[in-house]
């Protein structure tokens, strides 16, 4: 296993008196798929929010490539080499496919990297291409996640955060998209997964971490978890 390029310590966030999350931790080892694991409310969109900078950190570490980053601002987050494809897209829904992907590449500090960078999404996502005029807007939930993660992918992260990618959209389509998660991972990329569908995540993760309001009750191999009788039964449905 290489060196761990992220690790969460004991990560607590709060809304006001209500706690998002309790105590979080896990690993994502340089070149791995880590799944985060867990039903609707577990903490899983808050642990990715908190470590992305998007929300503040009430207790606990998150270092990144041996930094601790709680408290760094998420502009500066993304320049550090992570980056977040969030639940619902959060897309710029009146603006072009093509202006919504080149507002991804607004933290780079070598601006000619750019065209380049924007080529490659192109290349992965040939649709976006053929719609890169297009409103976002009028696109489909395919077409709009797809656009979310090539967003995400013109920061050119070292760790990219993927955040419910199946989430509503039809059995092909999340097929297609998991199959390019495979590619970008192939290609070096290093992956954490936030997925309910928990058969589809162990199935493409090397480590898995489960979450149970707002705790991490479960961390291992992903093979090993899906054997595991806890997992199987809550999840599963097995037993």
């Amino acid at each position: 296993m290489s060196g761990a390029l992220l690790r969460i310590e004991h990560l607590e966030v709060r809304y006001g008196d209500l706690i998002g999350v309790s105590d979080v931790s896990l690993e994502v080892p340089e070149g791995s798929v880590v799944a985060l694991l867990g039903s609707n409310g577990g903490g899983k969109t808050t642990t990715l929010n908190a470590i992305a900078g998007l929300i503040p950190v009430h207790s606990g570490s998150i270092n990144f490539r041996g930094e601790d980053i709680v408290g760094q601002k998420a502009f500066a987050i993304v320049r550090k080499g992570l980056a977040l494809s969030p639940e619902g897209w959060r897309l710029f829904v009146q603006q072009s496919v093509e202006n919504n992907l080149m507002l991804g590449a607004t933290p780079l500090h070598d601006r000619s990297r750019q065209t380049t960078l924007l080529e490659r999404v192109y290349e992965i996502f040939p649709r976006l291409k053929e719609r890169r005029n297009q409103r976002a807007g009028t696109m489909s939930g395919g077409e709009r996640q797809m656009l979310a993660v090539g967003r995400a992918l013109m920061s050119d992260p070292k760790l990219l955060m993927l955040d419910e990618p199946s989430l509503g959209l039809a059995p092909a389509v999340v097929e297609s998209m998991y199959e390019t998660f495979g590619r970008l991972h192939r290609e070096g990329l290093t992956i954490l997964l936030a997925e309910q569908s928990i058969e589809l995540a162990l199935e493409v993760s090397d480590f898995a971490t489960v979450l149970q309001v707002g705790k991490s009750v479960l961390s291992g191999a992903a093979a090993a978890l899906a054997e595991n009788p806890q997992v199987q039964k809550a999840y599963l449905g097995v037993g």
